[in-house]
């Protein structure tokens, strides 16, 4: 069955705060499939639409949501600002820590990587040893064991001395 465009939004606008509306509840109520429900919901983010996840707390939306959010009011006024803040649910210092964490994910990965390859040096480095005392220990080993193949050799040689 094909929906109307202004049927679909009015629809996803009660998955939208203030309403905060689960897909299930929403499918029920209007006689649509979840699984519709999911797909527009999907089609509005690959639009750039916010639509987070349903999440009676903002602080749970996914951090792809909460990074369209800090988008979406990056250029507005306070006073606009407040208003979209109310609109969906949110406080203003809410937008300003995610603001404030994708500010910084670049730096958090920058240190990350910087970690990662200097535990990967230092695993390099203890395997270079490891491989080094195998190698030497190897070579103990054969020695001893020349070393008791040639006694056990001159003792069928000589004949047994000791026993």
């Amino acid at each position: 069955m094909k929906y109307s465009d202004e049927r679909q939004e009015a629809i996803l606008k009660k998955l939208l705060p203030p309403h905060n509306r689960t897909v299930a509840e929403v499918a029920q109520e209007e006689g649509i499939s979840a699984a519709t429900l999911y797909n527009w919901r999907k089609k509005a983010r690959q639009a750039g639409r916010l639509l987070p996840d349903q999440s009676d707390d903002p602080e749970g939306w996914s951090s792809q949501d909460k990074f369209h959010a800090v988008l979406e009011t990056a250029a507005l006024s306070e006073a606009e600002r407040a208003e979209y803040c109310r609109q969906r649910g949110l406080y203003p210092e809410q937008i300003q820590r995610w603001r404030a964490s994708c500010e910084g994910a670049n730096d958090r990965s920058d240190a990350a990587s910087k970690q990662v390859s200097e535990a990967r040096k230092a695993e390099r480095q203890e395997n270079k040893a490891l491989k080094r005392e195998l190698r030497r220990k190897e070579a103990a080993l054969a020695e001893t064991a020349a070393l008791l193949a040639l006694r056990k050799k001159a003792r069928a040689i000589w004949g047994d001395e000791d026993e």
